[in-house]
């Protein structure tokens, strides 16, 4: 499952570099992206229905950023069809109320500019986050790509019904999460990787995976990715 202002696509790159004899990946757009934007409700317990709806009776799930908030919620709703789970450049959620309140307030001020404004002018200013810094030309070529195949009047939707100021944090469930689960980050992704760290050590059979590159690694290192989720596949005995 892709992040924020992607869509499906944004996994093109992983999937055409997994073993077509062994895999059948499965990219899904969320509500409010791509072949989705019009699908309301936008709340988290809509994209868990959305996702447990089209997928196979058993899966491994793996959810970049976004999805990988939303990966979370479906394996603690559904931890017998979840395999195994893999969180690329995720959290848990923020804990704290105080900072939920900012960032719900960022967000709808967002929102705002993506239904008032220029959605070029929002493309670039999302992507020059100190997040996406040191990303590599080709990286931002695609993400600035998969960003105009949406709308921007379902994205400000799907930014208020999503943001991480909306969702409960889920750190004091991980120890629910009894399936194999990597948790990965890029190497210049610090804030991630320090996450990563403590989401491990609070996840009952759970591993690190620090790959080159930083927060968008399904563009900017797809080859290192595939190859990790093939590793991770072949360890975990699937």
């Amino acid at each position: 499952m892709h992040g924020f202002g992607g869509t499906r696509h944004a996994w093109d790159g992983v999937a055409a570099r997994l073993r077509p004899e062994r895999y059948l990946p499965l990219a899904l757009d969320l509500p409010g992206h791509g072949m989705m934007a019009g699908e309301r409700p936008i709340t988290f317990a809509a994209c868990v229905a959305h996702v447990l709806a089209r997928a196979p009776a058993r899966f491994a799930l793996c959810g970049y950023s976004l999805g990988g908030r939303v990966a979370l919620q479906v394996a603690l709703g559904a931890p017998r069809r979840v395999t195994r789970l893999v969180l690329v450049s995720t959290s848990p959620g923020i804990e704290q109320e105080p900072r939920r309140a900012q960032r719900r307030v960022a967000d709808e001020a967002l929102a705002r500019e993506l239904e008032n404004g220029s959605f070029e002018r929002f493309i670039e200013r999302w992507r020059s986050q100190p997040l996406f810094a040191g990303e590599p030309e080709h990286a931002g070529k695609l993400a600035r790509e998969d960003h105009r195949r949406n709308r921007p009047e379902h994205l400000a939707a799907a930014l208020r019904g999503l943001s991480p100021g909306s969702m409960q944090p889920l750190w004091g469930s991980l120890a629910q999460l009894t399936m194999p689960v990597a948790v990965i980050a890029g190497g210049r992704d610090s804030a991630y990787r320090d996450v990563g760290r403590r989401m491990v050590a609070r996840l009952p059979h759970a591993r690190l995976v620090v790959l080159a590159g930083g927060h968008a690694l399904p563009l900017e290192n797809p080859r290192a990715l595939a190859e990790a989720l093939e590793g991770l596949d072949a360890q975990s005995g699937g």
